[in-house]
């Protein structure tokens, strides 16, 4: 069983943060596309791209479009290059006490982040989408890396006892307080998305879970490479691992009111 919180204030503003490197091909109209989005829902918002260390001309594309929406933020990862630090920059310069984490090569859609939204404002911390309940779906999902996604993600569930079944995914929304709540984060990588929603379950933030529709990137290379993050994500699993059992509730969430998860969230597949 989730946890909900009592009753929230409403959220009054959406910071969407894109990590990006070398996504020249298609940075423009993801951006241009959530914006769009989000406008048609009155949806008042700031898209925090963020350029990790581009060898293109993503960081040029960025520069464009802020100058003629001001809804953009452009920002440089001035650390060593890191999805996981490229997102943390960008947690760090958003301005809204709403965030979602979304890629930047238009497999995420923008029409989910709109959901996102509406569950946050229903008093939620956070919001897990899943591609592998009922309602969800992915397109065109490398074979080889859609078993190793299964194989890691039904480990996470035995480990931590949780019912989502997606927890890799990057694309995720928290209220601004539940992430200030996960802090230190920790993670320089991909294992990030691993990290903050373990983080957020273990120290007793309220979530569900809706199904979300992926779908492969069109244009430009991967920039997950599976060989170098088996350590990396065994390392943060076990690292919240201990903390959940040995922490001794030292950074769970307060006050939590016993509720139901959202009647979406329960159909998984197997």
């Amino acid at each position: 069983m989730n946890t909900i919180q009592a009753s929230k204030e409403p959220l009054s503003l959406l910071s969407v943060i894109i990590p990006a490197m070398d996504e020249a091909g298609c940075i423009a109209s993801t951006v241009e596309h959530l914006h769009l989005t989000l406008k048609l829902r009155s949806i008042p918002h700031q898209i925090v791209v963020v350029d990790d260390h581009s060898t293109d001309s993503t960081w040029q594309i960025l520069q464009e479009m802020a100058a003629s929406n001001e809804a953009i933020l452009p920002l440089k990862n001035q650390s060593d290059s890191g999805f996981g630090r490229a997102v943390r920059c960008g947690i760090d310069a958003a301005k809204g006490d709403a965030i979602v984490i979304m890629m930047a090569d238009e497999s995420d859609d923008s029409n989910d982040v709109v959901r996102y939204w509406d569950l946050l404002n229903e008093g939620w911390d956070c919001v897990f989408g899943s591609r592998f309940i009922k309602g969800g779906g992915v397109i065109d999902y490398p074979w080889l890396k859609l078993r190793l996604n299964r194989l890691v993600n039904g480990l996470i569930r035995l480990l931590f006892r949780i019912r989502l079944n997606d927890t890799t995914n990057a694309f995720k929304a928290y209220r601004a307080s539940t992430l200030q709540g996960c802090q230190p984060l920790i993670s320089p990588h991909f294992n990030l998305t691993v990290e903050l929603p373990l983080k957020a379950i273990v120290r007793g933030f309220s979530w569900t879970i809706i199904p979300i529709t992926w779908k492969n990137r069109r244009s430009g290379v991967a920039k997950l490479k599976m060989r170098e993050m088996g350590s990396r994500y065994f390392f943060i699993i076990a690292y919240v691992w201990l903390e959940k059992y040995f922490s001794r509730g030292d950074y769970l969430a307060t006050p939590l009111i016993s509720g139901q998860p959202s009647s979406e969230s329960e159909g998984e597949s197997s």
